[in-house]
């Protein structure tokens, strides 16, 4: 059953390693993306899951040990996180070393790739299996809202992404599992969402429950929307 979930976005930038100075991430916005993450995290702590799920989107579906290693070398970042040969994605890679970085880092982790076109049908599916695994379980979804204008003029607003970016904050914020399950899959393209699949599987975890709600974190950055939340189970 699911007590907890959180949602955190995945830019490398949030891993000092590749930000290369505090100073560029205080002025990027960064670092406070950064704190609304571990605050985030640390919620899903106190909620004293006996498992915890990262689930990340992919370019393909894929399960992984709580140990598994992940790296930023695409990205010419020499940072590695977790042990053996990297083979996470980008996703999991931030969402494990979100983890590991936390006071109290859980005890049972699972790490769990989703194809980005995966159907919403499919990811609510996910998602409420994941909740059956234990007493007690917690979700860390992984992913980018909107970064539709990144491929346009620098800094010219697309209305389009600009309503997704609302809709997904308004549902985060309200701990509503059925507005994110309605999010079309057909628009992670065309707008460049990389968040869509992760957020449908917790909306699945989460299923009928009463949760609570809180929007830690909504900015844009880099001309990407970064949204941060957490849900927390209503008594």
């Amino acid at each position: 059953m699911l007590v907890a979930a959180a949602v955190c976005p995945h830019p490398p930038l949030l891993v000092p390693e590749a930000i290369g100075s505090a100073g560029r991430a205080r002025e990027g916005g960064i670092a406070e993306v950064l704190s609304a993450c571990d605050a985030a995290v640390a919620g899903l702590a106190a909620a004293r899951p006996d498992l915890t799920v990262v689930v990340g989107g992919a370019d393909a579906d894929a399960a992984y040990d709580g140990s598994a290693a992940g790296s930023l070398r695409e990205y010419g970042v020499r940072f590695t996180t977790g042990a053996g040969d990297p083979v996470l994605p980008l996703s999991l890679t931030v969402g494990a070393w979100l983890l590991r970085r936390s006071v109290a880092p859980p005890a049972s982790l699972r790490l769990r790739a989703v194809a980005r076109h995966t159907s919403a049908a499919e990811c609510l599916r996910l998602g409420a299996d994941i909740a059956r695994q234990a007493a007690r379980v917690a979700v860390l979804a992984m992913g980018d809202g909107p970064g539709r204008r990144a491929a346009g003029i620098e800094r010219a607003a697309d209305p389009a992404a600009d309503d997704y970016d609302a809709e997904v904050a308004a549902a985060l914020a309200e701990a509503d599992p059925a507005r994110l399950a309605r999010l079309a899959p057909s628009l992670d393209d065309e707008l460049l969402v990389a968040g869509r699949a992760a957020w449908q599987v917790m909306a699945g975890a989460a299923g009928g429950r009463r949760l609570r709600g809180h929007l830690r974190c909504a900015m844009a950055q880099y001309e990407v929307s970064y949204l941060v939340a957490s849900w927390e189970a209503d008594g």
